[in-house]
């Protein structure tokens, strides 16, 4: 494939005008194959969302074989070209199947985004700020019990959410640290167990902000840990979670290379109001925004490219200063950067096609189209 006359997002944040080839899957130097006239139209890389519960009427705590392939489909037509799985805390024996399940999946990007492993969000998190997670089934870290998950997906965990101040977190962080990304979320550490965790291998933190102790003056919390270390940042960019202004504060504090836009959806992600389900919960969405019954914030209704739109409407910044935040960063932080989140030869052909508008005119995986607007 060769597309022509396209501005193409480079890998220096900017865009150029440039010829780019496609060959067997790959952006490459030369192509023999069809070509493309892009006039008019921005070149970006597929947005990559590693924290999604689901869209389109499917829960990833039960995904199966049968309806991977419309959730896919889904999230190709929203601009996200790969993501995680992010498994909500759930029994034991739930949790081992979903492992056998995705595992099978992990790499499947035949009708649209691919697959690229597993985030296990708990449930080593806090009762204090579970969020919607089920509080019944919360629990203290415990490494055979990731390593038996780890192994039942065959080593398809990629990034896992867990509460520092937990007995035994330390532990399981210096254990795993080098096999998957660990993330500090659903939490109530102060400052000092939160730095201890990043000192000793935390990367990240899931939906800054949400679902943590807040900073304090006097007790920055995990939040001032977070803040002020080099940790990824996760930010959930739908209105609700985060007002306009926040989103501006992690930035200018994190900088745009820190912060990773998330989109934390649910099955309600792509439809109308009404009552859906997060795991074994009922939600209620109204007007865009998910909440159990009792009110809790229960994941979001966001797309990637929605979260690109309120990106640059929330800051004023050219899309090609936020773009990191759906590309290079998150590809960065789960270590699939040597194969996604730029346009370099050799690396995966995932990209978008979008309109000065920055609405998606069509979106490739793996250097085939899954999705055009017509």
């Amino acid at each position: 494939m060769i597309i022509e006359n396209a501005l193409v997002y480079c890998p220096d944040h900017t865009f150029t005008k440039k010829t780019v080839y496609v060959e067997k899957g790959k952006f490459a130097q030369s192509s023999d194959d069809n070509k493309i006239d892009a006039e008019g139209l921005y070149l970006v890389p597929g947005f990559i969302d590693i924290h999604t519960h689901g869209g389109n009427n499917i829960d990833v705590n039960h995904l199966s074989k049968e309806n991977f392939a419309s959730l896919s489909a889904f999230f190709a037509s929203v601009g996200t070209t790969s993501f995680l799985a992010s498994v909500l805390t759930d029994t034991e024996d739930n949790t081992l199947s979903l492992m056998d399940t995705l595992s099978k999946l992990t790499g499947c990007n035949e009708v649209g985004a691919e697959l690229l492993g597993i985030h296990l969000e708990g449930p080593f998190i806090s009762h204090e700020y579970k969020g919607a997670m089920p509080e019944s089934l919360l629990r203290d870290p415990n490494i055979a019990l990731i390593r038996e998950y780890q192994e039942r997906a065959k080593n398809t965990v990629k990034y896992l959410t867990l509460a520092p101040e937990l007995p035994g977190s330390i532990d399981l962080i210096k254990a795993f640290k080098d096999e998957f990304a660990i993330a500090i979320g659903h939490s109530a550490a102060e400052y000092d167990t939160a730095m201890e965790s990043i000192v000793e291998g935390a990367e990240a933190c899931t939906h800054t902000f949400n679902a943590m102790k807040l900073f304090h003056m006097h007790r920055p919390a995990i939040t001032g840990a977070v803040l002020e270390s080099d940790v990824y940042c996760e930010a959930i960019c739908d209105g609700f979670h985060l007002h306009p202004a926040t989103v501006r504060l992690l930035l200018k504090t994190k900088g745009y290379d820190r912060v990773v836009a998330v989109t934390d959806s649910i099955m309600a992600s792509g439809l109308p109001d009404g009552f859906y389900y997060l795991g074994s919960d009922e939600v209620k969405v109204e007007n865009g925004d998910a909440k159990l019954l009792n009110g809790v914030r229960a994941g979001s209704t966001l797309t990637t490219i929605k979260a690109l739109h309120n990106l640059v409407a929330f800051t004023s910044c050219p899309v090609e200063k936020v773009l990191p935040l759906l590309t290079e960063n998150p590809a960065k932080l789960i270590r699939v950067f040597d194969k996604k989140g730029s346009i370099e030869v050799g690396k995966d052909a995932d990209f978008l096609l979008l309109d000065k508008d920055l609405n998606i005119v069509s979106v490739y995986v793996n250097g085939q189209v899954r999705f055009t607007k017509e």
